[in-house]
């Protein structure tokens, strides 16, 4: 089985939720790519739309959505998304992650596109609901 973690942003607030996302919902992320539009159903909101901007592997290697596929290719960078240059004109090879999820994905970063009818924190913390009603 395969466990992500997801980070949730809410551009609104500008807050962010980390959430756990485990079984048939995790399989069912795998293959996404960066940039697509998922339903929130996958890390517990329902009625919202996420979109996927990003995430990491294992070792801490950054996805990038101009690289297609999944795997983990080692690229001749300039200043940009998985390297940033020390002194002007520095290049590096660096690896860095196709933008497709896989197996050997661990974080996945997403922001809200669409809201639902609840607020994330309801839907995220069910009990802290039910302690506010009593």
């Amino acid at each position: 089985m395969v466990d992500f973690k997801a980070i949730v942003n809410d551009v609104k607030t500008g807050k962010s939720y980390n959430v756990a996302v485990t079984g048939h919902h995790a399989n069912s992320l795998i293959g996404v790519s960066i940039g697509e539009v998922v339903d929130g159903i996958f890390v517990g909101l329902p009625g919202y739309k996420l979109k996927i901007t990003g995430g990491s592997d294992k070792d801490g290697t950054p996805m990038r959505a101009d690289l297609p596929g999944n795997k983990r290719v080692r690229l001749l960078l300039s200043d940009s998304l998985g390297f940033h240059e020390r002194y002007k004109g520095e290049r590096r090879r660096t690896a860095i992650c196709g933008r497709q999820i896989s197996q050997d994905i661990v974080q996945i970063n997403m922001a809200v596109a669409e809201y639902g009818p609840k607020s994330i924190e309801e839907c995220l913390n069910p009990q802290a609901e039910d302690s506010a009603e009593n």
